[in-house]
């Protein structure tokens, strides 16, 4: 026995001895690899979010040649002040931009699945039933809002000829404070739907037949292989949509310049839009990078918490 751990610890030894040993440039080399992406990401990501912090601590100069000043959390503060020239919107925007989010989100997710599970079987113009909610998510923004801009027109509109062919008064839907923003939201909703469908048949195509089977077999009914295969195992899935549905919906702008501007007043306007039409002027430039940061670490706090959640349930 005693021989025998000898001859393996000699062995072991040589073996170490004979490795050979990685050369700078081999240890290097992954870096190396990696180095034009990681430039990139500082460069138009980490750099210009923290020049956005810092310039949201700052109040520009009056005079072009002047020096910026120093106001600390000021200018987060002016945002939430109502007496203040932004922030008297700022509250209702940041209002707008939640609602329109999570009613996107709680519509367009539910029925992207809804449309997938009845799609991920043989029917006839299987294709064309597909291309068809598909193809809203490859028009232009601006051309899908174009679309919906005449359909919701006072006079001429589709949807107010349908209503007074019924007996029924139009509806100024882009003009009306009370409907602009559900109109808003009925476009998104109608725009997202098929993209977000196409990824929920991505993952029901990779979901082995023989579960259905099995669960068929056990006596399972359809609406139980739903709840108790296709949703959990879809959990990736829709974790992924609701990250980037979430993202989406504090993007929007293309939307809003065709469906009145986020008018009327602020009623219908969102974070982006209200800091693209502040951002021109020099001396909102604190506000705009305080507007931003907030945007940022609420998008943030999203995708954190839709992780959580989701990682919880799968553990759990």
């Amino acid at each position: 026995m005693a021989g025998t751990a000898q001859t393996r610890a000699a062995t072991d030894a040589g073996m170490a001895i004979a490795r050979p040993r990685k050369s700078l440039l081999q240890i290097l080399f992954p870096y190396l690899l990696i180095a034009p992406t990681l430039i990139l990401v500082v460069m138009f990501t980490i750099w210009p979010a923290g020049q956005s912090v810092i310039s949201s601590l700052y109040r520009p100069p009056r005079m072009a040649t002047g020096e910026p000043t120093f106001v600390g959390l000021q200018n987060y503060i002016d945002l939430f002040d109502p007496t203040h020239y932004i922030g008297s919107n700022f509250t209702q925007v940041i209002i707008n931009t939640l609602i329109f989010t999570f009613a996107t989100v709680l519509v367009a997710v539910p029925l992207a699945l809804i449309f997938a599970l009845l799609l991920n079987r043989r029917i006839r113009g299987l294709a064309l039933w597909r291309f068809g909610l598909f193809y809203p998510a490859l028009l232009p923004l601006i051309g899908a809002a174009s679309i919906w801009a005449f359909i919701y027109s006072d006079t001429v509109g589709l949807l107010n000829t349908i209503l007074r062919s019924f007996g029924l008064s139009g509806q100024n839907w882009i003009g009306n404070a009370n409907l602009v923003l559900g109109s808003v939201i009925v476009v998104n909703i109608w725009k997202q739907v098929g993209y977000y469908m196409i990824f929920y048949l991505a993952g029901l195509q990779g979901i082995p037949r023989d579960f259905y089977e099995a669960a068929e077999i056990e006596g399972a009914s359809t609406l139980q292989q739903v709840y108790y295969l296709t949703l959990p195992l879809l959990r990736r899935t829709t974790l992924f949509i609701m990250i980037i549905a979430f993202t989406f919906g504090f993007q929007t702008v293309e939307q809003l310049q065709v469906l009145g501007g986020g008018g009327p007043g602020v009623r219908s306007n969102m974070i982006l839009y209200y800091i693209f039409q502040n951002i021109q002027e020099r001396r909102n430039a604190g506000y705009v990078n305080a507007m931003t940061v907030i945007l940022v670490l609420i998008l943030l706090v999203f995708t954190v918490s839709n992780f959580l959640i989701f990682e919880r349930e799968e553990k759990s």
